[in-house]
């Protein structure tokens, strides 16, 4: 990091000067000195900025603090907190009713309602098979995993689990896609003649219900026919091809039934990442700009095989039923995660020797690197409608909104991009923005792309913000309580009542146990159910069966539906704090709930330090892997904090638990060569710094963890070279 040059009185660290000036600049037209230029003044411009909002969110957490210090031991009083929280303007007034107005926008965006998956972008093979999940194969996704209520079972094919993934097929085929008067389960031949479908059983000719959901086929070299059908805007495709093993065991000779299944893939620089320097950033930086170009590729073994991976080709071309070819798009439309505006980055110190900004930083240089996709000779592959879409973190209330908005002013003029071109995703999973949601929308509303939840940086948060208020109940409860339950309505109503319906995406949280899809399968139909036109999904196989939930459920219906029905949740609701007041906790469930969060912790944390990996596949005391990111640490460390504070446990406890999870977090660990065990030393960096998320956690700024995680990583790095 030493290794620096000058740009624009700049100090910028060689590597990302030299990823800038030799990858993402050729091509885009714009000359080295115009954006160094640029790129200088709006840091110049916007740094101040960016602290004193810092300082505002400070400034809000004492008083609140004090607030509730001032009324310890007294009943709590929702109407004198709300009153006291709009003097000191926490929450604004809301304006008149608005519809956001973002001009055109990709259709995955806009009108199509599916699954999302989130990957870190410092990986590019899992990138690339982000991209690559626009199809997955419902056959395959219901073999593998658990989704039939039982794991697949080890060794060759087994016939008879095959045959209850056709009948699982079948029954869904049947409930989404009818014939007249037959079963999926009984036709005999499938194919297409004169540009009609033709399905033959037993007792003869029969058709689809809805004869408009034939939506296509081809006819291919590998299969007899790749038929689609069309189910609430997304397509599957039959594949029907005899000479397989499983299609010769089909009386129809299907083989397989693909899926439509992630629409969209947001490629992640923030919460699955641990990027801390100059060159961790440009590997994030230029996996994104790969995709953007189309060439990113990577090679990897398999099972002793080489391969290498790509991204498949944008668009197929099928027959359309009424003639003409219907374009079908093989990629999912990515997105890219910025930083919020907490840290700072030492790849760039600024005109005052300062680090600048990593979230200014990140607006402009994945802006620059999808530049490539909008100025690609044929036009866009990524975002046909032109649009570069970026997700936006971490933001709380309006101001902070505005100023994420100015910045993507700043960044078009830099880069010479019409204004709007750019899109914002607004991620609401901090309180400040969830109680001023409507006012946030409003600010951001000529660019909006998607609002979403996220219930655990928004529990994270919501601790964080009501710390003084008293011990929060343990972390598996705050799902029952009412202002979780309004957070949730009140993020699908507010984006309806402002005009998202056709223009952009509302969004649901993620699915943390990527092992478990028949729960997955039993449960994630909620968000569907909820008027969600997009939820977070794990990986490509769980993006293929959540799909199977848009077919079950037609979203714009249900978001037709609420938005003409009453609001559900008010903001006295959302303000309800989720205090233990009234429950007694027996020493064993506090126990019990600590050893959970500290092994969540630890589980996570020794890889993001040792290792540098930003998400885990992390095993609970109760050996069930979850995903752990910075949001999954930041609640669990922050409800330890909120113990701890209250008297619930001692510092000697917990400290006795870091101790006995640690060595189970090794145990559990012990097959990975690169592991360095915590136990029975426990001096080691990671060990620290899972004691500092805890330990520190109150004084940690709106309880984050990449304050503790950046400084112990980079601590790694400087002994060892991580």
């Amino acid at each position: 990091m030493d290794d620096r040059v000058d740009r624009s009185g700049l100090r910028v660290a060689r590597v990302l000067a030299d990823f800038i000036e030799g990858a993402a600049l050729p091509g885009t037209g714009i000359a080295t000195d115009s954006f160094w230029d640029g790129f200088s003044a709006l840091l110049h411009d916007l740094t101040p900025r960016n602290r004193a909002l810092l300082a505002r969110r400070d400034q809000l957490q004492s008083r609140i603090d004090d607030w509730h210090i001032a009324h310890a031991g007294q009943p709590h009083d929702a109407a004198d907190y709300h009153t006291f929280l709009s003097e000191i303007g926490y929450l604004v007034p809301e304006g008149p009713a608005f519809s956001i107005a973002p001009g055109a926008t990709d259709p995955e965006i806009a009108t199509l309602s599916g699954p999302q998956l989130v990957v870190p972008v410092t990986n590019a093979r899992f990138a690339l098979n982000a991209a690559n999940a626009r199809w997955g194969s419902l056959y395959d996704a219901l073999y593998g995993t658990d989704a039939l209520g039982d794991p697949a079972p080890p060794g060759p094919y087994d016939p008879a689990r095959g045959a209850r993934v056709v009948a699982w097929t079948r029954a869904h085929l049947d409930a989404v896609a009818p014939l007249v008067h037959a079963s999926w389960a009984e036709i005999t031949h499938l194919s297409v003649k004169d540009g009609a479908l033709h399905i033959l059983t037993p007792r003869g000719a029969t058709a689809l219900a809805d004869p408009a959901q034939f939506a296509g086929w081809q006819e291919a070299d590998l299969c007899d026919w790749q038929i689609l059908l069309r189910i609430h805007g997304l397509l599957i495709e039959i594949l029907v091809d005899p000479t397989t093993p499983t299609g010769a065991a089909d009386a129809a000779g299907i083989s397989d039934i693909h899926v439509e299944s992630a629409l969209t893939a947001i490629m992640d620089c923030e919460d699955s990442v641990a990027c801390v320097d100059a060159a961790d950033k440009v590997t994030a930086y230029a996996t994104w700009l790969g995709l953007m170009q189309g060439t990113l590729t990577e090679t990897f073994t398999k099972n002793g095989q080489t391969l290498t991976r790509r991204l498949n080709p944008a668009v197929a071309a099928y027959h359309a039923p009424g003639g003409g070819t219907l374009p079908v798009r093989c990629r999912a439309l990515m997105l890219v995660r910025n930083v919020g505006h907490l840290m700072t980055t030492p790849a760039i110190l600024d005109r005052d020797g300062a680090e600048a900004p990593e979230g200014l930083m990140d607006a402009m240089v994945t802006a620059l690197c999808a530049l490539h996709d909008l100025r690609r000779q044929g036009g866009p592959e990524n975002a046909p409608a032109g649009r570069i879409y970026i997700v936006k973190p971490k933001l709380h209330g309006p101001e902070e909104t505005a100023f994420a908005v100015d910045t993507l002013d700043r960044v078009e003029t830099v880069l010479g991009l019409a204004p709007n071109t750019i899109r914002i995703g607004l991620m609401d999973e901090e309180r400040r923005t969830s109680a001023n949601l409507m006012e946030c929308i409003r600010t951001a509303r000529a660019r909006l792309c998607f609002i979403n939840t996220g219930f655990l940086d928004r529990t994270g948060d919501e601790i964080h913000t009501s710390m003084e208020a008293g011990a929060m109940l343990p972390k598996g409860e705050m799902k029952a309580t009412p202002w979780l339950q309004a957070y949730e309505d009140r993020n699908v109503d507010i984006g309806l009542a402002c005009g998202l319906i056709g223009h952009a995406q509302i969004g649901k949280g993620m699915w943390a146990a990527p092992d478990r899809m028949a729960d997955m399968l039993a449960q994630k139909i909620a968000h569907p159910q909820a008027g969600a036109s997009c939820a977070w999904v794990p990986s490509p196989t769980a993006a293929t069966l959540h799909a199977t939930h848009y077919h079950r459920v037609d979203v714009a219906a249900r978001q037709r539906a609420l938005a003409a029905a009453p609001p559900r949740a008010g903001l006295d609701a959302l303000l309800t704090i989720p205090l233990a007041t009234g429950r007694d906790l027996t020493p064993d469930e506090i126990v019990a709930e600590v050893e959970n969060n500290v092994q969540g912790i630890l589980g996570y944390v020794v890889r993001w330090i040792d290792q540098g990996i930003g998400c885990s596949k992390v095993p609970d005391i109760h050996d069930v892997a979850l995903m752990e990111d910075r949001a999954t640490c930041r609640i669990s460390a922050q409800a330890l904090a909120n113990w701890l504070h209250h008297g619930i446990v001692t510092e000697a406890e917990v400290l006795a638990a870091l101790h006995k999870m640690a060595a189970v977090v090794d145990h559990q660990n012990a097959g990975d060569p690169a592991y360095r065990p915590m136990a029975p030393v426990y001096d080691g960096i990671a060990f620290q710094a899972a004691c500092d998320l805890v330990f520190k956690g109150r004084i940690q700024p709106s309880g984050y963890t990449e304050p503790v995680l950046h400084r112990r990583r980079l601590e790694r790095k400087a002994t060892s070279g991580g």
